[in-house]
């Protein structure tokens, strides 16, 4: 990202969101956003995950000029190469544990066999396997969580974006998801995490420090 900066308009205020942002995300990194509410952290998050647009400067995601991609090309990008974990959980009540993880793969075209196999791999990863056939509602917030960060990684993205994915866990679970995915990006997984947690931030590689829609301060953790 380079000079990037989002604005809110309406009939009579401008609200200034990101202001001049740079910044870049490596492959295989895991980058912790950091900050006060209303610093901007959601705003760049969605920016990243194509869910927002900026109204100035350019981001590059994989060499490639987002503002150039019509709806479509955005939306295909979006759901092939980016996975979501949101503090929420958005589970899909109605489905089992299995279909929710495989929802994330239906829009690959991908074989049902090939489907199955790619589920199995991933639940097993997570530590959710035994619980394949569950709904949401029988499950615990930690484990709600492990079934969304199933689904986010099951297609294997470039890029996993975690919105405060620890904001709704007790402590215990807390840590448990951040071991997770610790593990993920020691795998290889990308990820981009917006945390109001320091002990949760130091999971990660780098810390982007953010106020009044700008960058503060970047730091980077010894290996």
């Amino acid at each position: 990202m380079t000079d990037l900066s989002r604005v809110y308009r309406t009939d009579t205020v401008e609200t200034s969101a990101l202001d001049g942002i740079h910044l870049d995300i490596a492959r295989r990194e895991f980058v912790a956003i950091m900050g006060p509410s209303g610093c901007g952290k959601s705003t760049l998050l969605n920016i990243i995950g194509m869910l927002d647009s900026p109204t100035s400067g350019s981001y590059l995601f994989d060499g490639q000029e987002i503002a150039t991609l019509g709806e479509t090309a955005l939306s295909d990008l979006r759901k092939s190469a980016i996975g979501f974990i949101f503090q929420s959980f958005n589970l899909v009540d109605e489905l089992t544990v299995r279909e929710n993880i495989e929802l994330a793969l239906l829009y690959h075209n991908i074989p049902a066999s090939r489907r199955r196999e790619q589920v199995d791999a991933v639940m097993d990863k997570v530590g959710i396997a035994h619980r394949a056939r569950h709904r949401p509602s029988q499950l615990s917030g930690g484990q709600q969580q492990r079934v969304a960060v199933a689904r986010a990684v099951v297609g294997e993205p470039k890029l996993i974006l975690a919105d405060e994915p620890t904001g709704n866990l007790d402590t215990a679970h807390g840590d448990e998801v951040m071991r997770m995915l610790r593990t993920l990006n020691e795998e290889g997984a990308t990820i981009a995490m917006v945390t109001h947690s320091p002990a949760h931030a130091a999971y990660a590689g780098r810390t982007v420090d953010m106020l009044d829609g700008r960058v503060l301060v970047q730091t980077r953790r010894a290996a």
